[in-house]
């Protein structure tokens, strides 16, 4: 079922692209002023060198916080398109809350939380308040949003940048209840709601306590995730790769030194065709 400002932006957009109506221009100054934040933040702000438990990081990996701990000197460099990535979700997330404004829908913007998790001070600051539930934005590629946001479970099944224990958290620290995430595709610009609904916040809550404990507790490091088969076309390869989990971590190649960075499999064929691939897998060499 779908959000009910989800149907009224769809119906608004659909008015701006038919000129039936115009953004007002109080509302286009916000938007502008909001994505000058987001310029200066990305790209001439403060770098964070101290580590601290947050909202956006305390539903990662326990292996990856561990290293961001102890190890932050092993991560891999950040990818050149990473801050112009980290940018568009900021311009995604003023244009949207631009829609809302300009459609004259109440929300709170931007607020922040301060929350005592056995001890641990976890401050943080949630995108918006809508209808008495805290939602986030978040900007997707045309993959993840037709997959991982097609709904709570699918997001739920792999949940590595902790997305789920974010809005608990901001939920807990609020006491507005569980909304969802609006999603939007950069690819195209379609957008949608997904609601969390299903979440069982007191679970959530109890797995982030436990990773508060994990950390401040100088627990001896541990993976979280074993290699898989390799399939291709149904049928295993041989070789053994990292699951996706592990893909986009900085610290892969320290937690797993004997990893080989190889061509994605693509065919069997004795001359196989050369195709555009977007990735490589990681693999691990096979086991006599």
């Amino acid at each position: 079922m779908n959000h009910p400002v989800e149907l009224l932006a769809q119906a608004y957009l659909k008015d701006i692209v038919n000129n039936k109506t115009k953004m007002d221009s109080d509302t286009i100054e916000t938007v502008v002023n909001d994505i000058r934040d987001a310029l200066h933040r990305q790209f001439a702000g403060e770098t964070r060198q101290e580590f601290r438990l947050r909202p956006s990081n305390l539903g990662r990996p326990k292996c990856q916080l561990w290293f961001d701990k102890n190890k932050p000197n092993k991560a891999s460099d950040l990818p050149s398109n990473f801050v112009i990535n980290m940018f568009l979700g900021d311009v995604v997330e003023a244009i949207f809350k631009g829609i809302l404004r300009a459609m004259k829908v109440e929300f709170q913007d931007n607020g922040k939380i301060d929350l005592d998790v056995d001890g641990e001070n976890i401050t943080g600051e949630y995108d918006l308040i809508l209808n008495g539930k805290v939602d986030d934005v978040k900007s997707a590629s045309a993959w993840s949003y037709k997959h991982k946001f097609d709904n709570y479970s699918s997001l739920a099944e792999h949940d590595a940048f902790g997305y789920i224990p974010q809005l608990a958290i901001y939920s807990e620290g609020t006491g507005a209840d569980v909304g969802g995430w609006w999603v939007i595709n950069k690819g195209n610009g379609e957008f949608k709601y997904v609601s969390a609904e299903q979440m069982d916040k007191d679970a959530v809550m109890k797995e982030v306590r436990s990773t508060v404990a994990y950390i401040n507790n100088d627990e001896p490091f541990e993976r979280c995730y074993e290699p898989i088969p390799e399939t291709y076309r149904g049928k295993e390869s041989g070789n053994m790769v990292l699951p996706k989990e592990c893909h986009f971590c900085k610290y892969k190649y320290d937690c797993w030194d004997n990893i080989q960075e190889l061509p994605s499999k693509v065919s069997k064929a004795k001359e196989p065709p050369i195709v555009a691939v977007s990735y490589t897998h990681l693999t691990l060499p096979t086991k006599a």
